[in-house]
């Protein structure tokens, strides 16, 4: 496409279909950059939205920058844009995480249309799934779409997946005893208490979910001071239908490629008529995400594990205005 295509109105609908992108804590730890004069978009990480305690290696933020990337590739394509991207461009700014040209070959991320109509209706659901088992062919369709992003979709043996969420279970024993991380899961949190932050931001009340009635959840309680009143207990199922997205290496060039194919998959369950939610719990502790691999998955580093099933769809949370993350030069 031509440089002068980039205009005000098609970017800003680009960045607002970007930033549906899920991320830690609804932070939206981004922000764009458009170019016009060599029809360019940059994406920089904000560390001012970073989480010093549960991601003191913004491994987690790359996640989230990753994700709105790959929302934007999907946003271009459904346009007939074009992209091609260029990941971690200058190498003595490590926030400038990833530049997007809109000049790539006629079928550049062409397929990546089809995802577009998902991108407004995939949330995270904090609630109950069913019992009913996902069919092998669509588990084999999330695995190609990782794939596709370079990365791997592990859908654990009954022996790992217990595992898996006895780390999920002894992380929520490891939050309940660090203050730090309460008073950062808290900062992000919008129950309507004085003092709070934007509600542009966050995770709000109505997102948090029932409570676990029995044991402990698959999700994570964002109400652990239970400051929401009339918040309801149900069972959540039995053995969660959990998929470990992981890499063979740990750094931020492969962070990014993991929040692209993690968004990837989420938006492809999406239409595959599947829940989704997001265990990122046991992965923010350093003793616990090393035990989190399959060791017969040559997947070295988990970077997220995701919850699978047939339930209730999450409610959109908030996403600050494209105003706030989009600047022009």
């Amino acid at each position: 496409m031509s440089t002068t295509a980039l205009t005000p109105p098609i970017v800003t609908s680009l960045i607002e279909d970007a930033v549906t992108a899920p991320s830690m804590h609804n932070a939206q730890p981004w922000k764009f950059v458009c170019r016009t004069g060599v029809g360019v978009i940059e994406l920089h990480g904000d560390p001012l939205r970073g989480m010093p305690r549960q991601d003191p290696d913004h491994r987690a933020l790359h996640l989230g920058c990753g994700a709105a990337l790959f929302g934007l590739r999907v946003a271009a394509a459904h346009r007939a844009l074009r992209p091609v991207v260029r990941l971690l461009p200058s190498p003595d700014d490590p926030w400038h995480l990833a530049d997007v040209r809109f000049d790539g070959p006629d079928d550049a991320d062409d397929e990546l249309g089809v995802l577009h109509d998902a991108l407004s209706r995939r949330h995270t659901s904090r609630f109950p799934f069913t019992e009913e088992r996902i069919p092998s062919e669509v588990i084999d369709g999330l695995r190609a779409a990782a794939l596709l992003e370079g990365c791997r979709l592990v859908v654990p043996g009954a022996w790992h997946a217990d595992t898996v969420m006895d780390l999920v279970h002894a992380s929520e024993l490891f939050e309940a005893a660090d203050a730090a991380v309460r008073a950062e899961i808290a900062a992000w949190t919008r129950t309507g208490a004085a003092g709070e932050g934007p509600g542009t931001e966050g995770v709000p009340a109505y997102a948090f979910g029932p409570r676990q009635y029995d044991v402990a959840s698959p999700v994570r309680d964002f109400d652990t001071p239970r400051q929401v009143p009339g918040r309801t207990s149900e069972h959540f199922e039995k053995r969660p239908q959990i998929a470990l997205l992981g890499t063979v290496d740990d750094t931020p060039e492969e962070w990014l490629k993991a929040g692209q194919a993690m968004h990837r998959v989420l938006l492809q369950a999406t239409l595959d008529g599947l829940s989704t939610s997001l265990m990122s719990q046991p992965l923010e502790w350093p003793e616990l995400r090393s035990e989190a691999a399959d060791p017969g998955s040559g997947v070295s580093f988990v970077h997220m594990v995701i919850r699978l099933g047939y339930g209730p769809k999450g409610q959109a949370t908030p996403r600050r205005p494209a105003s706030e993350v989009l600047a022009f030069d």
